[in-house]
């Protein structure tokens, strides 16, 4: 069904203005026009957003040729490519600049604990208020995703022991990502529910459509990493001219503003009726972020400054891998039900937003010790249906149909052991 004519042109004039937004940045980045530190972030950070925004529409829009799983972690792929742009830079420029390396392992694990402490609780916020339902239930065909990110995060456990990322690291974790993409690929398509400028793209006959999706792709992809330098840095330099620490302000205000689009997504989604997927988006978004991101880092390390090296770590960022890895693992086992409920979204925000303000050498261990408890604890608690999320995975790598979130949230727990 063809969208009436005033709204594609609406559609098509959003697309355009935030296309003109997000291209002020590469512009000023390729004449070699220098500007101070404030200028750089806002004008590289507006486009940062502004190409984030063209690229989740791409994305959605390629659901009409893709498979549900697929598109869902494309978009969540695409959506944190501006984190992915940052923490590269500051990984490549390691070698030549060293404490860069310090900055891209914090940059990371603040871009993961902000998805889940913060992305996360959002998102059911929104969902109760919306539905007043105090619990959130998930497709079991995102029961592959969570066994791919549970594998991740117990690999993940061994790098502060280690103290570095190396090239094996690369190896294990992106194989990881590469594996889910191919099997949720494999499973066949359905027919999205876009609205906005995502279904005027979607919408067009199919080689104007793929070629639109190609060209807002690439003009989108290339606004994000011609603005990731110049956003780092002038991050780095506003911290040095105000007296504010540089790690915390590359931990916490770089990933806000790169994750900005990608909640924003999920939060337009859930306010839509369509929770379930924008809870799916998060989770493949933290799975990517955990797998591929961070196998990425200790690659372009290596080959920026030809060694095979690994990607050293301090004391300090050990301890933030190894509290990042805790929330991982209190995360996955949270959705061993298949679900997430008011209670569990309040916990995850309130241990995430205590330890923003108690940054304490012991405290940060604490925290950690307190996420794996809960996370031992919840899948205690869980374990009946820890069989369903087995069995759904299998199901998803076969490339059969999923049952739909009621089907685990209104069964109960006999019900649940027996499938």
């Amino acid at each position: 069904m063809q969208q009436p004519t005033n709204a594609a042109l609406r559609n098509w004039l959003l697309v355009g203005i935030t296309a003109a937004l997000a291209a002020p940045a590469p512009i000023v980045r390729l004449s070699g026009l220098e500007l101070a530190s404030g200028a750089d972030v806002a004008l590289s950070g507006v486009a940062i957003l502004s190409a984030a925004f063209l690229l989740s529409w791409t994305s959605e829009a390629a659901e009409v040729d893709v498979s549900r799983g697929l598109a869902l972690a494309l978009i969540a792929l695409i959506a944190v490519l501006p984190e992915y742009a940052v923490d590269l830079y500051f990984a490549w420029t390691a070698p030549s600049v060293p404490e860069h390396a310090h900055f891209a392992t914090a940059n990371m694990t603040g871009a993961n604990r902000l998805l889940v402490g913060l992305a996360w609780p959002t998102l059911v916020c929104i969902f109760w208020l919306r539905t007043k339902k105090t619990a959130l239930a998930v497709r079991g065909d995102t029961s592959l995703g969570l066994l791919t990110l549970g594998a991740a995060t117990l690999y993940s456990f061994s790098i502060p022991i280690r103290g570095h990322l190396s090239l094996i690291d690369t190896a294990v974790l992106v194989s990881l990502f590469a594996a889910y993409i191919y099997i949720v690929s494999r499973a066949p398509t359905a027919e999205p529910e876009l609205v906005g400028p995502a279904h005027t793209i979607g919408t067009l006959p199919r080689v104007r459509r793929r070629a639109v999706i190609a060209v807002l792709f690439l003009y989108s992809a290339g606004a994000v990493f011609a603005s990731a330098e110049p956003f780092a840095d002038g991050l780095i330099n506003i911290g040095k001219d105000l007296g504010i620490d540089q790690f915390l302000l590359v931990q916490w205000l770089a990933p806000l503003a790169s994750e900005a689009p990608e909640f924003s997504i999920a939060a337009i989604l859930a306010a839509r009726g369509k929770a379930t997927a924008g809870m799916v988006m998060l989770i493949s978004s933290k799975i990517n972020q955990w797998t591929l991101l961070i196998g990425t880092l200790p690659l372009a390390y290596s080959i920026s400054g030809q060694t095979l090296s690994p990607l050293p770590m301090s004391g300090r960022q050990a301890e933030e891998v190894l509290l990042t890895a805790a929330q991982s693992a209190f995360a996955v086992a949270i959705f061993a039900s298949l679900s997430i409920s008011l209670l569990e979204a309040g916990v995850v925000f309130a241990l995430f937003s205590t330890q923003l303000a108690l940054t304490d050498q012991t405290i940060r261990y604490g925290f950690s010790a307190a996420y794996i408890a809960l996370a031992a604890v919840t899948l205690v608690r869980d374990r009946g249906t820890l069989p369903i999320v087995f069995h759904e995975a299998k199901r998803t790598a076969a490339g059969l149909p999923a049952f739909a979130p009621e089907e685990v949230a209104n069964s109960p727990p006999e019900r649940r052991r027996r499938r």
